[in-house]
Parts: C-alpha cells; sequence; structure tokens
C-alpha cells in the first residue's frame, strides 16, 4: 500500500491520470500497531518527526515519549513542538526536561506567528511529519508555514477540551525555501510498531547513556541488580516520569509479541 512519503515508480495515462507501478524500497516508517495485531504505516522515508502539543488540550506525555521513541527507533530526528504559547507556560517545567535530555523544543503560536522562523528551520532540507493529538494546532502550523496549505482546522470540544479530527489523511506539503512536512490526522493515543529486539532503550537518551554504569550489559532496568539506570532515577538524575513511560512501553511492547 502507498503510503505519504514513499517514493514510486508511475506511469502516465492518456487521460492524464497516473498509475503507481512499484514502490522504492522504504528508509524507514513510522508505524504504529491496531488492534489484532495489524499495523498502520503513517509515513515513510522521514528524516524529523515533529510532535506537538499545547496547554489546551492537555498533554499525554507518555503518547510524547512513544513518538519520540519511534522516531529514534527509525533513525530520524525527534522534535519537541509547543504549540499555543498564547495561552500560556504551563508547560514550561515539562519542556525543560526534553531539553536537558538533549531534545530540540521549539515554542510557536500559529495564532500569532511567534517561532515560525525557527519552525520553518528545523524542517529545511528534511522531510518532516507533525504529530500529536487531535486539537494541539498541526494543521493550523501547516497553515501558517505553508499560506496555501488551505488545510482544514477545527476548535476544541467544550465539554472535555478535546481536539476534533479535521485532518483525515496524511498530506504532504512543501515549506518554500525550506522542506517537506506531513500533516497527520491527529491521535489519542499511539502505540510504535517495534520490531522484536529492537533497542527500545535508544529512544530514551538519557536512558541509554546511563545504561553504560550497569553491572549488566543485557540490563533492562527493571529489577535487575547494579542498575545505573534505577539508581539515576532514584537520584533524580533521569526523570520518573520519563521512567515509567520507558517501563510502560517496554511492558506493552514484550506483551504484544508474546502473543
Amino acid at each position: 500500500k502507498v503510503v505519504c512519503g514513499d517514493k514510486v515508480c508511475w506511469q502516465a495515462g492518456s487521460d492524464g491520470t497516473a498509475t503507481v507501478i512499484s514502490i522504492r524500497e522504504r528508509r524507514n516508517a513510522l508505524e504504529r500497531w491496531q488492534a489484532h495485531g495489524h499495523n498502520e504505516v503513517l509515513a515513510a522515508n522521514l528524516s524529523c518527526v515533529g510532535v506537538v502539543v499545547a496547554p489546551v488540550p492537555a498533554p499525554d506525555w507518555f503518547v510524547v515519549d512513544r513518538f519520540l521513541c519511534a522516531a529514534a527507533v527509525m533513525s530520524a530526528t525527534g522534535v519537541v513542538i509547543a504549540n499555543k504559547t498564547d495561552l500560556g507556560d504551563s508547560l514550561e517545567p515539562v519542556l525543560d526536561e526534553y531539553r536537558r535530555i538533549g531534545y530540540t523544543v521549539v515554542q510557536v503560536c500559529a495564532v500569532t506567528g511567534a517561532g515560525m522562523d525557527t519552525l520553518k528551520d528545523v524542517f529545511r532540507d528534511q522531510t518532516g511529519i507533525l504529530v500529536g493529538q487531535s486539537g494541539v494546532g498541526k494543521s493550523s502550523l501547516i497553515n501558517r508555514l505553508i499560506p496555501d496549505a488551505d488545510a482544514d482546522t477545527a476548535g476544541l470540544t467544550r465539554k472535555h477540551a478535546e481536539g476534533t479530527h479535521t485532518t483525515t489523511a496524511s498530506v504532504m506539503h512543501r515549506i518554500p525555501g525550506s522542506g517537506r512536512l506531513i500533516d497527520s490526522p491527529g491521535v489519542r493515543d499511539f502505540l510504535p510498531a517495534i520490531a522484536a529486539g529492537a533497542s527500545i532503550q535508544s529512544g530514551f537518551p538519557e536512558i541509554d547513556a546511563a545504561s553504560a554504569g550497569c553491572r549488566f550489559t543485557d540490563c533492562r532496568h527493571l529489577r535487575e541488580p547494579g542498575c545505573a539506570v534505577k539508581a539515576a532515577v532514584e537520584h533524580g538524575r533521569i526523570s520518573a516520569r520519563r521512567y515509567e513511560s520507558y517501563k510502560r512501553l517496554l511492558r506493552t511492547v514484550a506483551e504484544h509479541w508474546s502473543d
């Protein structure tokens, strides 16, 4: 199945249409697991994954971590994009956490245009994708970056301050003077389709770095003795929330492959 970002061989028809003849081998793919063990490929051949958050709707930081982990496992750069800065700085403590780990954090406002030049630079010469919860303003950012994109946008539902789905399919746009950017449908949850044996800890840079001090090279950082990661969590050098996020993903992936 052809997905956004695929490179294809195609043939022009006499009526102005085009037919895909073959799909070239993918460099990577952003995939998620769905019910009954099926995989859904969201996009392919990515070099940058921009995870968009906002004060409203309230961020699910575990979902953010999973997108960032997926980016690392597929050898793409993960970036945290904080939209709606006009609504205050309530996200700042967690954003600082990501900065300390080494992630690029870009603060923007699709309404005022603040930070858009910086965001444009992030995607320069890249094939990127915007991902995140519904309602965080991904399509609004696309429209700011690419005035003729005409991406559909909508507000939040009042009852729960949750986003509604306005993007129903991934669409690639060219950013003038920059790179290519895919607008993707919003999610309420995300479970990356990580291959059996893949290193989940590589998607958590601070855990990966601390693991060099573990007694055992195959330490999973759960109940093993001499675990440098657990010691770093206990001493506050690694965020307890991030460590919990790592454990949840490790457990979920293990359960998937044991079924």
